[in-house]
C-alpha cells in the first residue's frame, strides 16, 4: 500500500494545480466511430437506450464470453456512450472494476486498460481508485500501470500529477519509466503545439536510451504541424524514414497536410507519386486535401491527370469522389458546361454521385449564368434519381427562373416543392 499512498498524496497535493489544457486529442484519441459502432454492437445500442439506473443489471445479464470475444471493444464501448452519456459510461467502468476485484483479477493489463478508460472518461479520482483497489488485492504496479495513470492525468489536464508519477517512476526499481512513459509525454505537448516541450522529451527519452518509434514520430510531426513548425515535419520525416521505420496513415496525412499548406505543389506530386509507387492507398482524409489544394489554385488539368492516376491504381470510390466533385466545381466556376456534363457523366459510369448539396448548387448557378435552361432541365432529370434536392437548392431554381422570367418553370418546380413538403 505503500505505492498507493505516494500516489494518492501526489493526487491530493495537485488538485488545485489542475491546468484547464486539454490533451485528450493524441492521448485519448480513438478512431472508434461511435455512430458506427452502436449500429453494429447490439450491447452498446442496449445501453444507450435503458435508463441510467439500469446499467449495471443489463450488463450483469450478458454472457461473460461475450467480453472476451475477440469482436468486443472495452474502447467503443467507452467512447458510444462516453459521447452521449458520461454517467453511463462511468457506471460500466465502476462495474468492470467490480467484477474485477470479486473475480480476483490480476492480471496487471487488466488494471493498466481500466485505467486508461478512466482517462478517456477524463475521471483522474476512480483512475486513483482503480490503483489503490489493485494495490489493496495485494497487487503491484509495473510500468505499464504507471503509463495509464499518467495518461489519464495527462487526458484531464492534470500535467502537475503526471509529472509527479514520473518522479516517482524513476526513484522505484519494479517501475522504471520505459518508452511508452516518454511517449506519453511526448503525445501530450504535441497535442498542445508546444515544440519546445515536445522536443524536450523527445531528448530525454533519446537521452535515456531509447529508440524513437512510429508513435514517438507520430506525435512529433503532428506537434510540429500544429505549431506550422514545417521544417520540423520535414526533419522528423526524413529522420524517421532514414532509420527504416514504416510511416503510419496518420504521419502521412499530417506530411501531405505540411506539403498543401506550403502550396508546394511539385512535391506534392512527388510525394504522393512515393504513396502509391509504395503500394499505398490515398484515404479521403488525404483526398480532401489534395483537391483543396489544387482547386485554390484552379488547377484543374492536373486534378484530372490525378484522378486518371488514381482510377488506374484501383482507390477506393470514396476517395474518386473526391477529386470528381473538385473537378467539376472547376468547370462550373468557369462556365465550362460541356466538361461539366462530361465529368458528370463519367462520375455516374463509376457509379457515383455527387457528395454535396453545395456541388449540385453550384452547378445549377453555371447553368443560370449561361441561361441554358433546357440543359439545365436534362442536369437535373439526371441527377434526382441519385440525389434528393434539398429545400436550399430548390430556393436556387426559383430564383433563377424568376429573374430570367420563366414562369412555366417556376411552377413546376414550386408544385415539386410542395410535393416534396417543403411548402
Amino acid at each position: 500500500m505503500a505505492v498507493a499512498c505516494r500516489v494518492l498524496s501526489v493526487a491530493k497535493s495537485s488538485r488545485y494545480l489542475l491546468m484547464p489544457l486539454r490533451f485528450d486529442r493524441l492521448l485519448c484519441n480513438t478512431n472508434t466511430n461511435s455512430t458506427s459502432a452502436s449500429s453494429s454492437n447490439p450491447l452498446i445500442s442496449r445501453l444507450l437506450q435503458v435508463p441510467v439506473s439500469q446499467i449495471k443489471t443489463t450488463l450483469d445479464s450478458v454472457d461473460i464470453f461475450a467480453f472476451n470475444s475477440f469482436q468486443f471493444s472495452w474502447d467503443a464501448l467507452i467512447t458510444s456512450l462516453q459521447s452521449s452519456s458520461p454517467k453511463k459510461a462511468q457506471l460500466v467502468l465502476e462495474w468492470r472494476l467490480d467484477k474485477m476485484l470479486k473475480g480476483n483479477e490480476s492480471c496487471l493489463d487488466e488494471y493498466a486498460c481500466l485505467i486508461a478508460l478512466s482517462g478517456k472518461v477524463q475521471n483522474v479520482p476512480f483512475a486513483m481508485h482503480v490503483f489503490t483497489s489493485m494495490e489493496a488485492q495485494g497487487i503491484k504496479p509495473n510500468s505499464a500501470v504507471f503509463n495509464s495513470l499518467i495518461c489519464a492525468c495527462l487526458c484531464s489536464g492534470d500535467v502537475v500529477t503526471a509529472l509527479s508519477l514520473f518522479e516517482i517512476m524513476v526513484s522505484s526499481e519494479e517501475y522504471k519509466p520505459n518508452s511508452k512513459t516518454y511517449d506519453a509525454f511526448i503525445s501530450g505537448f504535441s497535442s498542445l503545439g508546444n515544440v519546445d516541450a515536445m522536443n524536450k522529451w523527445y531528448a530525454a527519452k533519446t537521452a535515456a536510451g531509447f529508440s524513437a518509434n512510429v508513435q514517438t514520430y507520430e506525435s512529433l510531426i503532428h506537434g510540429s504541424l500544429k505549431a506550422r513548425d514545417f521544417d520540423s515535419v520535414d526533419r522528423f520525416y526524413e529522420e524517421m524514414m532514414s532509420l527504416g521505420i514504416i510511416p503510419s496513415i496518420p504521419i502521412l496525412e499530417k506530411v501531405l497536410e505540411g506539403l498543401c499548406a506550403r502550396r508546394k505543389l511539385d512535391q506534392v506530386k512527388s510525394f504522393l507519386k512515393f504513396l502509391l509507387g509504395g503500394g499505398w492507398k490515398i484515404n479521403e482524409n488525404m483526398a480532401q486535401k489534395l483537391v483543396k489544394c489544387y482547386c485554390e489554385h484552379g488547377r484543374v488539368d492536373e486534378l484530372e491527370e490525378l484522378l486518371e492516376t488514381l482510377t488506374k491504381c484501383n482507390q477506393s470510390p470514396e476517395v474518386l469522389l473526391h477529386f470528381f466533385s473538385g473537378i467539376i466545381r472547376l468547370y462550373a466556376l468557369s462556365d465550362r458546361l460541356d466538361d461539366v456534363e462530361y465529368s458528370v457523366g463519367r462520375m455516374g459510369k463509376q457509379g457515383l454521385s455527387f457528395k454535396s448539396a453545395e456541388d449540385v448548387e453550384m452547378v445549377i448557378c453555371s447553368y443560370f449564368r449561361c441561361e441554358a435552361y433546357d440543359r439545365l432541365n436534362l442536369f437535373l432529370d439526371h441527377i434526382k434519381g441519385s440525389n434528393k434536392l434539398r429545400r436550399a437548392t430548390y430556393d436556387f431554381l426559383v430564383a433563377g427562373y424568376r429573374r430570367a422570367g420563366l414562369s412555366e418553370k417556376l411552377d413546376s418546380v414550386i408544385n415539386e416543392m410542395k410535393f416534396a413538403e417543403y411548402m
